[in-house]
């Protein structure tokens, strides 16, 4: 039993050097963080000025029914990588409502804001049931948050 209280310290701290690389992703943070830095500053205003990390947890919200990597699986709504630029309800392999069929236009950060904010409003007749999002802030930095995660490209 001895031996093993003397190993107990030891373990811990390897456990805790494996939790912390792991929260770090294990690469260079540092870089990373520039990265996303640079991305976020290349983007139109006023998503330059976006919180990343408050997106992301906006997102959240919208993970049960949408993914957002390249080639991610349509779910209860469409998957979103690409969006930027797509004509509405044009995503292959998802039944879009027949409002969403009809609207005719192309998804850019004003209409996104604009559906995310009450989408049964902005398009009535929409099959998605998501309430809105009412912060203007919490819209700015969802959508900083899918142009970085969309791939967007100016």
């Amino acid at each position: 039993m001895h031996a093993f209280k003397s190993l107990a310290p030891k373990a811990l701290a390897l456990a805790g050097t494996a939790i912390l690389l792991s929260a770090c992703g294990g690469g260079d943070s540092a870089a990373d963080e520039a990265a996303l830095k640079a991305k976020l500053a290349s983007l139109p205003a006023p998503y330059n000025t976006g919180d990343y990390q408050n997106g992301k947890v906006q997102f959240a919200q919208c993970r049960s029914c949408h993914t957002v990597v390249q080639d991610g699986a349509n779910m209860v709504g469409p998957n979103l990588y690409g969006v930027f630029g797509r004509k509405a309800a044009t995503k292959e392999g998802f039944e879009y409502s027949t409002a969403l069929k009809d609207a005719g236009f192309t998804w850019d950060a004003q209409h996104l804001n604009d559906w995310i904010a009450q989408p049964q409003t902005y398009l009535p007749g929409t099959k998605m049931t998501f309430p809105g999002l009412n912060a203007e802030k919490d819209r700015i930095d969802l959508i900083a948050y899918l142009k970085v995660e969309s791939g967007y490209t100016k």
